[in-house]
């Protein structure tokens, strides 16, 4: 009897110890954004949004490559029709910012709904060379396409008045980042979730316990560019104008090597490496060029060239040391909120 009251009260402390340490850990993450985008000004304010964008892109990969186990090389497809579309809304129709960014979030939904049904009885490295042919194939049809896009040009995307400034533009962006994060972590812990576990593990013996592998694999591709389209229609009214440069495949294969360095399926993991792989280009250069001491080999055309350097040593050392990306070094604290169906927080 002594035994087993010593037992529960262990577990107790410990239960109270880890609620303890992730109540400090989600009030130390809001004292990280929330002081240089108080203190820090515009610039980091920018900033601040430009993360909590990729944060979203980085949750839409996740979605489908992470839960589902699908492979996507064409993102940008889906981030750029979002961000053309919130543009043409904006800029042609004269649409409210709620009507932009749901017309973004639409477009991207069923773009994805289009390439997952020509995609759903491939997989692998079939499925990559179908999304990668998709994406490419938008830079040079749909991406240049005058009407919609203004061509060379690019589309205008001005902001209302009421997020004009870049500090209500990054608390936007970090509320609808919050709202993704929610609907992913939802998705995950209800049924849906384990029959996306059970597609991701094997299609076949998931279709013999009765899991609509099509309708999930089509599920996850339209939530998956749900959350893209979002992310670019915040990305058009993040920059003011967008041109179909901006969706180039060097730039989807930066978001998912941001993803796979993350952590598949680990939400915290994504959201920390899309934020730093969105602020490394923009502050990397002033920090370098800001030292007392100029090391010999770097100049200002080097700072530019470190960036894509240091994440392909990041790639590399996390398929070396840690496969499971920033994901498996943050599992301890993570371990106790994970859903048993295999979600890593």
């Amino acid at each position: 009897m002594a035994t087993a009251t010593l037992v529960l009260t262990r577990i107790r402390v410990g239960n109270g110890l880890w609620t303890v340490l992730r109540i400090v850990l989600v009030l130390a993450a809001l004292a990280l954004v929330a002081y240089p985008l108080i203190f820090g000004g515009d610039v980091w304010a920018q900033r601040i949004s430009r993360g909590a964008i990729y944060a979203i892109i980085g949750l839409s990969i996740n979605t489908l490559t992470g839960h589902a186990g699908q492979i996507s090389l064409g993102h940008q497809a889906f981030v750029g029709i979002g961000a053309f579309a919130a543009a043409f809304m904006a800029s042609r129709l004269g649409a409210p910012l709620g009507f932009g960014l749901g017309a973004a979030a639409l477009v991207g939904a069923i773009t994805a709904a289009i390439v997952g049904m020509v995609a759903l009885r491939v997989s692998g490295l079939y499925l990559a060379l179908v999304t990668l042919a998709f994406g490419m194939t938008a830079e040079t049809t749909i991406f240049n396409w005058r009407e919609f896009t203004g061509g060379g040009a690019g589309a205008s995307a001005p902001r209302p008045a009421i997020v004009e400034s870049d500090f209500s533009y990054a608390l936007l962006c970090l509320g609808v980042l919050a709202l993704v994060l929610y609907a992913d972590w939802r998705m995950v812990a209800t049924k849906t979730g384990r029959a996306l576990a059970a597609v991701r593990n094997n299609e076949q013996i998931a279709a013999t316990l009765g899991v609509n592998v099509t309708g999930y694999k089509l599920a996850a591709f339209c939530f998956s560019g749900l959350a893209a389209g979002l992310a670019g229609g915040l990305f058009a009214h993040w920059n003011q104008v967008v041109q179909a440069l901006d969706f180039e495949f060097q730039v989807a294969l930066v978001w998912v090597l941001m993803t796979v360095v993350g952590g598949l399926r680990s939400r915290l993991g994504v959201i920390i490496a899309s934020a730093f792989f969105a602020l490394l280009p923009l502050t990397l250069p002033n920090f370098l060029a800001s030292l007392p001491w100029q090391p010999p080999f770097l100049n200002e055309a080097v700072y530019h060239v470190l960036p894509p350097f240091i994440v392909v040593v990041l790639l590399l050392i996390v398929l070396r040391f840690f496969p499971g990306g920033l994901g498996q070094l943050l599992a301890p604290l993570t371990r106790r909120t994970a859903h048993k169906n295999g979600d890593r927080g």
